[in-house]
């Protein structure tokens, strides 16, 4: 009998989406390449930093 483990693939589409938007975003507002490259760094956390942004302006 095999079991079933229940997946995580609709939180990981949404991530995946959020991280693909977020780097287009921040890659298309780069001014050169090593903004570029700190914009795609920027993306791979955008989580934390929107959870840090609504937290900071909840305390404000």
């Amino acid at each position: 009998m095999q079991k079933k483990i229940p997946g995580h693939a609709p939180h990981s589409a949404i991530y995946g989406m959020g991280f693909i938007g977020a780097a287009i975003y921040y890659i298309s507002h780069a001014t050169g390449f090593w903004p570029g490259v700190l914009g795609f760094l920027k993306a791979l956390v955008w989580p934390a930093l929107l959870v840090y942004e609504a937290l900071k302006s909840l305390n404000a």
